[in-house]
C-alpha cells in the first residue's frame, strides 16, 4: 500500500458512531445454551463477553459485500485488502451490565497504520469502544482490526505435544452447528465460518475458521474463574487461524492476581492468547 493511499483513509481518524440496544434474557439464555459450562458461574445474570453481542450493525444483506461483510467505506474505513480479521484488543471491567437494561455503545476510529507482515501489507485500524449503562460507564475496550491480502495456507508440520495437566482446564472440540450459533448472536454473516467452499476456496484456510471473539469468549471466563472475579484488565490477541476439524485445549498460567490464559489444537498451536488482572 503506498502512502497515498494511507492517506486516503486518514478522512476515517476520529469518526464516531453510537448505538444502543437492550440486554433481554432472551438474548443471554441463548448465549448460555451456546457455550454452556465454559462460561464462569459467578457472573451472576449476566455473563462475561455477552457485550460482544450488543450494538451489533443490523445491515441489510444488498449492503453485504462478497465475504459477508457490510461494504466498505461506512463506519469502517475503506482498506483496499481482500481479507480482515479480529486481530485482538483489550478490555477494562468497571461496572456490571444489567439485565433490561439499555446499553449504549460509542465507537470512534483511534489509528490506521501500515505494516509490512511475512504474509504482506497490513493495515491496521484500530477502534475505542465505550459501553454504557445509562451515565455509567460500565466496559471500556480497545479492538484492533487487521487487513490482508488472501495467501495460500502454509503447509505445517507439527509433532503432537502432550497436554500440560498443570495448565490445562478444559477441551472442547468446536463443530459447524457451534460456529453457526455464535454467528447468530452477533450478527456476524462473515462467510468463512459457515460456507467452507468460500472459506476454503476464496479465503484458502483449510477449513472452516473458529471465530476470534469465541475464542476470546472462552479465555475471558476461563480467566475469571481463575480469578473468581471479573477480570478488571483482560488483553488479548489473535495468533493464528484454528479451522475445523479441530480440538480447543482451553488453558491458565495463574500468577496470584494475574495470569495469562490460550487456546490451543491438539498439536500444541497456539490461536489465541490474553493476558489478565485483577482489579
Amino acid at each position: 500500500m503506498t502512502q497515498l493511499d494511507l492517506d486516503a483513509l486518514k478522512p476515517w481518524l476520529g469518526r464516531t458512531e453510537t448505538k444502543e440496544d437492550v440486554l433481554t434474557p432472551g438474548l443471554i439464555d441463548k448465549f448460555r445454551a451456546t457455550f454452556g459450562l465454559h462460561l464462569w458461574e459467578g457472573a451472576g445474570d449476566v455473563p462475561l463477553g455477552i457485550h460482544w453481542c450488543l450494538t451489533l450493525d443490523a445491515v441489510s444483506g444488498s449492503s453485504l459485500s462478497e465475504d459477508g461483510h457490510s461494504k466498505r467505506g461506512g463506519f469502517l474505513p475503506p482498506v483496499p485488502l481482500p481479507a480482515r480479521m479480529w486481530a485482538g484488543g483489550d478490555i477494562t471491567h468497571i461496572a456490571p451490565l444489567e439485565i433490561g437494561q439499555t446499553v449504549t455503545r460509542r465507537s470512534t476510529i483511534a489509528d490506521i497504520t501500515v505494516k509490512q507482515g511475512r504474509s504482506g501489507t497490513l493495515v491496521f485500524v484500530d477502534v475505542q469502544h465505550t459501553f454504557l449503562r445509562g451515565t455509567q460507564v460500565c466496559i471500556q475496550e480497545n479492538q484492533t482490526i487487521v487487513y490482508r491480502d488472501i495467501t495460500a495456507p502454509k503447509s505445517e508440520n507439527l509433532l503432537a505435544v502432550a497436554p500440560d495437566s498443570t495448565t490445562l482446564k478444559s477441551c472442547l472440540t468446536p463443530d459447524p452447528v457451534l460456529l453457526f450459533r455464535f454467528s447468530a448472536l452477533t450478527f456476524n454473516a462473515h462467510r468463512i465460518h459457515y460456507d467452507h467452499t468460500y472459506a476454503t476456496e476464496t479465503e484458502a484456510y483449510s477449513g472452516l475458521v473458529v471465530h476470534g471473539p469465541l475464542q476470546a469468549t472462552l479465555l475471558l471466563n476461563l480467566a475469571a474463574s481463575a480469578l473468581k472475579a471479573s477480570p478488571h484488565k483482560f488483553t488479548f490477541r489473535g495468533l493464528a487461524p484454528l479451522t475445523l476439524p479441530c480440538e480447543i485445549q482451553l488453558n491458565c498460567l495463574e500468577d496470584g492476581h494475574a495470569g495469562t490464559v490460550w487456546c490451543q489444537d491438539s498439536f500444541g498451536k497456539r490461536s489465541f492468547s490474553a493476558d489478565y488482572a485483577a482489579a
